[in-house]
């Protein structure tokens, strides 16, 4: 066995090596395989009075099949599934999903996905002013108190799904902690709105002053054993108690 390969020039081993890793280079390239993986739904053309306010799936779960260096030219993060809203209508519409409208390379092919329909509720859009409140918390540095709060501006406008959007009468900012403070403050605080079909026309955060003053000072307590009864005032305040006098008592 030896004396075989002692006939053999190391060229010739090192080509048939090369040409080894070739044909298994090829065979990986070209042998077929199965890839699974989420498409992001995006719907398109909806009617401007109208408000998504629930989807039945957010993602298309396909499964490919093609080549290892098909596959590799597959941007699977820039896929996007369109679901062609136009002409919608308040209810709930059923959409048939259509994968081959997914783009994906020369040569590969889907073999399946899930789910196979979408349904999707559309609202009218409505359009509604409201107030805004500020949420406070905390307490100020001892001997101060919240003399008052001024935002700016007073009242937004929402827009969003009708039936959300006209049973709300305020909208509150996000908590200002006013703890420690001793002085007038001036805080940028952004709007909470609940859920995804309500909100506001504005963006821009709310500017909000809190008016910090000193706690007033108590009232001096008056001793009437150790006041100057020849005050009339304070003649007064005793006759009108009931409480004599030795004047009174003579």
């Amino acid at each position: 066995m030896a004396s075989r390969f002692e006939n053999l020039r190391p060229g010739v081993l090192i080509l048939a090596l090369a040409i080894s890793v070739f044909i298994w280079a090829v065979a990986q390239g070209t042998s077929s395989v199965i890839q699974s993986f989420d498409v992001e739904v995006e719907l398109v053309g909806v009617e401007d009075g109208l408000v998504i306010t629930d989807q039945s799936s957010d993602e298309i779960n396909v499964r490919i099949r093609g080549s290892r260096a098909s596959l590799r030219n597959l941007d699977i993060d820039s896929l996007k599934y369109r679901v062609d809203a136009r002409g919608g209508k308040p209810g709930v519409a059923v959409y048939e999903v259509d994968v081959e409208t997914i783009e994906h390379p020369t040569g590969t092919q889907f073999v399946g996905y899930s789910p196979s329909r979408l349904q999707v509720r559309f609202e009218k859009r409505g359009r509604k002013a409201v107030e805004v409140r500020a949420e406070i918390d905390g307490t100020p540095a001892p001997g101060f108190h919240v003399a008052g709060v001024e935002l700016e501006p007073q009242k937004i406008w929402l827009e969003g799904a009708r039936s959300q959007v006209m049973r709300l009468t305020e909208v509150v900012t996000e908590t200002i902690n006013v703890a420690g403070l001793a002085a007038n403050a001036q805080r940028e605080a952004r709007l909470v709105l609940s859920g995804g079909t309500v909100w506001a026309e504005d963006n821009t955060p709310v500017q909000v002053t809190i008016r910090i003053e000193a706690d007033p000072l108590p009232e001096p307590e008056i001793d009437l054993e150790d006041a100057d009864l020849e005050d009339p005032s304070l003649l007064e305040g005793r006759e009108g108690d009931g409480t004599q006098t030795e004047e009174d008592a003579a």
